[in-house]
């Protein structure tokens, strides 16, 4: 099984190497690939070195399966030529999320659509998968109507420079290129993505949109609100989500707790809740703070978390991975 990473040297790049490894994905041969300015380069999988490799040298060498993680333009020029190929890829940028002729993947929703014919698969935002992960399975037995999700966003999602120039501020240093319009320490930003003609940024339809795909039902109504906030550890959701039909409070909570990939933190009492301090490097989607709406009927309030760069990128995209290759289709 040849494996090659596209992005091998960024942020997400860097724990897709990590997921590999430490699920045990039967990597025969690693083929770590970025841009020119990074060939050459040095990355580090079990304990081995593996030098960086060109895109050019990387087709080649005729990769089973290619996960990138470069960038949207990245994707939309050269994840066709290595689909040309034979090779299959797992992209994670937005480039082929609502291209309707390439499967947006969450394993657990809707892996089971894939085929040998699909050779660009989509990994979705991060932000909408770990929403998702949660409200299929509500979805499958009450039916959702409506969903409003505000987002509070780790700075991990825009990247290294990102993290520099939150560490910069923190520090009083100005040596940094800044991402952001704004400071970001000690400070929120209600702005992720470019704003659209519609007022919303583009991250809030992506997760309009993603979901209804995603989970397969152009029914369900969704409205984001996506923040960035100075955090490292993952994202958070608080997520309202009204249903068609009745539910018990109960029954949600034994529903939750079987789905695979979901953990229930949920004690008030004992102020136990999920933070993305806790939620750093663990690949689970974590809900609490589950709580009837008393304002309308058939409305439940939560709060999801989960680690952006895991289970909202790197995990995911192994997954599906996984996925294709117990069931032949690399």
């Amino acid at each position: 099984m040849k494996v090659a990473v596209v992005g091998a040297t960024g942020l997400v790049g860097g724990e897709i190497l990590k997921v590999l490894a430490e699920r045990n994905f039967p990597v025969t041969e690693l083929i770590p690939v970025a841009s020119e300015r990074s060939v050459g380069k040095q990355v580090e999988f079990k304990g081995k070195q593996y030098t960086v490799v060109s895109f050019e040298d990387a087709i080649k060498l005729k990769p089973n399966v290619a996960i990138f993680s470069a960038g949207g333009g990245t994707s939309t020029k050269l994840a066709p030529v290595f689909a040309e190929a034979g090779i299959t890829v797992i992209d994670n940028s937005s480039a082929w999320r609502m291209d309707p002729t390439k499967k947006l993947v969450v394993p657990e929703i809707n892996a089971y659509t894939l085929t040998t014919e699909d050779k660009i698969i989509a990994n979705p935002n991060c932000s909408t998968i770990q929403m998702v992960v949660v409200l299929n399975p509500l979805h499958k037995k009450y039916k959702i109507k409506r969903v409003v999700v505000s987002t509070y966003q780790s700075v991990t999602g825009t990247g290294k420079a990102a993290v520099d120039q939150l560490f910069a501020e923190r520090e009083g240093r100005t040596d940094v290129e800044n991402v952001y319009p704004h400071k970001i320490d000690l400070n929120v930003l209600p702005h992720i993505d470019v704003f659209l003609d519609n007022g919303y940024t583009k991250e809030e339809m992506k997760m309009v949109n993603e979901t209804k795909k995603i989970m397969m039902d152009d029914s369900i109504a969704v409205t984001a609100t996506t923040v960035r906030i100075p955090t490292i550890g993952g994202h958070s959701e608080a997520v309202n989500i009204e249903f068609e039909n009745e539910f018990d409070l109960q029954e949600v909570y034994d529903i939750l707790s079987q789905e695979e990939g979901v953990i229930i933190q949920d004690d008030p009492k004992n102020l136990i809740y999920p933070m993305p301090i806790n939620a750093h490097g663990k690949d689970e989607v974590f809900v609490g703070r589950i709580r009837r709406d008393e304002s309308q009927p058939k409305t439940l309030n939560m709060w999801i978390v989960a680690d952006n760069l895991r289970k909202g990128a790197a995990t995911n995209a192994v997954q599906i991975a996984e996925f294709l290759a117990k069931k032949g289709l690399l």
